[in-house]
């Protein structure tokens, strides 16, 4: 029978339960145990597919197709979970099954309420990844007191009551701020969090108190005395520059002992950590540095690309280095043009997005790249705008434009597919999950992958006009990347180029800290190698 550790959130909003999610589940994989992660998301929507940018950020997509949270992102960026569509559910999800069950007479007339109808679902998704794991990591979005996790956190009380009580652990993450006029850090917030979740029927065993300064001995007793916790399970979830370092600072107060203890699995003597080491040490002392341009549309968000900047670090990582970004809106290069933002970066790198706003600030950014030999990654959108500025600058198709920005332009280079033309519902009907595409050898992808055939992640619906490739290969563009039926283009270079290369695809969503994806660490040692050159 497999343990259940779930994690709620109290106080405010981003404190980041889900790198506390994804360093737990580090840690217990380093004791040996093989576990699952599931993001429990309150909100109605379905799946945040058709949620702007600026107000839920990145939307992670999963091999299997599922567009969900951006932290099922950190699960698989921290851990070797298996990471599908039922790792994320949201309420809109909930409501809409037990909906449909109502609707196909599956209750039998009975009335249909949260509790036990709307719970009883949620527990079932739960129990569902139990299966083939010793242990599964729950993750509650939203913070305690909103309305919406209400039967969330009812369902999870549910578990305890009907498993034994040493099969679960609540962990609850609160913060306790720092009083700049009063010198002093306050618990009083975390009190009323936990007091909050005991009115509802949760104790929580763990607490996560995410501070800006060390909490003293006097302050963790405090805390304890208060919310009914063990002194030693009062942990500090203390800033730091590195997230990959959270695992680390929870080993060193034993948070993984504790845990192992509440659900009564034993703890192996030497942890196997030795790669988070690794790579911390990397970050701490690693000298030369590497300065990156994103240009992109939801800049002013910095989850909205989230996978981005994770991937960026690893590459860095991989190369021994540090990297600096330099944020710059594509609708800024607009207004003022390229030279100002990009004169002083190393590389660049343009990343996914929808909608003609920015667009031809990307355009710009783009052609400065290629006239500057400036290293640049494009993906998905950054495919995109790549062709269409090869398309105007170097082919002499001065209009050409994708049909999402201009239906009646006259050199469509980059269109819809027959199958996405009459689509009226845009929730998850993109191009989505994992597809095979073949490289093409003597080519800067091959070099980065050194294999024929990759398997990489999609989210998108316009593709290349296969009626432009010969032209755009007698002026200089390479086409390395194909789908297997050579239908479809998933990766454009440029000839006489340092290292100019772009993907239909998000390689992003496949890298980790101590397994690079080979584009981004190619990427960044090209970066370094026109740094060096200077």
């Amino acid at each position: 029978m497999a343990k259940f550790i779930f994690i709620t959130g109290g106080v405010v909003s981003s404190l980041g339960k889900g790198i506390a999610s994804a360093s737990i589940g580090a840690l217990m994989e380093s004791h040996g145990y093989r576990i699952s992660m599931m993001k429990l998301d309150p909100y109605i929507n379905v799946d945040p597919g058709t949620m702007n940018p600026f107000q839920h950020g990145e939307v992670y997509v999963t091999a299997d197709g599922a567009e969900t949270d951006l932290d099922l992102g950190h699960y698989e960026r921290f851990t070797n979970a298996k990471i599908t569509r039922a790792n994320n559910t949201t309420s809109g999800q909930i409501y809409f099954s037990v909906i449909q069950k109502e609707r196909e007479g599956k209750y039998l007339g009975k009335t249909i309420q949260v509790v036990p109808h709307i719970t009883d679902e949620i527990k079932s998704r739960i129990m569902a990844l139990a299966k083939k794991v010793d242990i599964v990591i729950s993750e509650i979005g939203g913070t305690v007191g909103d309305i919406e996790s209400l039967p969330f956190l009812e369902a999870i009380r549910q578990l305890r009551f009907e498993h034994n009580g040493q099969d679960t652990v609540f962990i609850h993450l609160t913060l306790v701020p720092f009083i700049k006029a009063a010198g002093e850090l306050k618990t009083k917030p975390t009190q009323h969090s936990v007091a909050s979740l005991r009115e509802i029927g949760i104790q929580p065993q763990i607490l996560l108190c995410r501070t800006e300064k060390p909490l003293s001995l006097e302050m963790k007793e405090k805390v304890a005395l208060f919310c009914n916790v063990r002194k030693q399970a009062v942990i500090e979830a203390i800033d730091t520059s590195f997230i990959y370092e959270i695992p680390l600072i929870y080993h060193r107060q034993n948070l993984d002992r504790i845990i192992l203890e509440n659900i009564n699995l034993p703890c192996h003597p030497h942890p196997d950590l030795e790669k988070w080491y690794s790579i911390v040490n990397i970050l701490h002392t690693a000298e030369e540095k590497v300065k990156i341009g994103v240009v992109g549309k939801y800049i002013k968000l910095q989850d909205s690309y989230k996978s981005i900047y994770e991937a960026l670090v690893h590459g860095a990582i991989a190369n021994r280095c540090r990297v600096e970004f330099s944020r710059i809106d594509s609708e800024d290069i607009e207004k003022e043009g390229a030279d100002k933002f990009l004169g002083d970066v190393d590389g660049v790198i343009l990343p996914g997005g929808f909608g003609i706003r920015g667009v031809e600030g990307m355009i710009g950014a783009i052609r400065y790249c290629r006239e500057k030999r400036i290293p640049f990654l494009g993906i998905c959108l950054g495919l995109q705008c790549s062709v269409i500025e090869f398309a105007r600058n170097v082919c002499g198709l001065h209009r050409a434009n994708s049909t999402e920005f201009d239906a009646e332009t006259e050199d469509p280079v980059i269109c819809l597919l027959d199958e996405q033309k009459n689509i009226t519902k845009l929730g998850g009907t993109m191009r989505l999950g994992c597809y095979p595409c073949m490289i093409e050898p003597k080519s800067i992808a091959y070099r980065a992958y050194r294999k024929k055939k990759i398997f990489e992640r999609h989210r998108h619906r316009w593709e290349f006009n296969l009626k432009y490739l010969d032209l755009m290969e007698k002026y200089g563009m390479k086409f390395s990347g194909f789908s297997p039926d050579r239908k479809l283009v998933e990766i454009i270079e440029l000839k006489n180029h340092p290292f100019f290369i772009a993907t239909q695809f998000h390689p992003e969503f496949q890298s980790k800290p101590f397994d690079c994806h080979p584009l981004f660490s190619s990427f960044i040692l090209a970066s370094l190698r026109r740094k060096r050159q200077e």
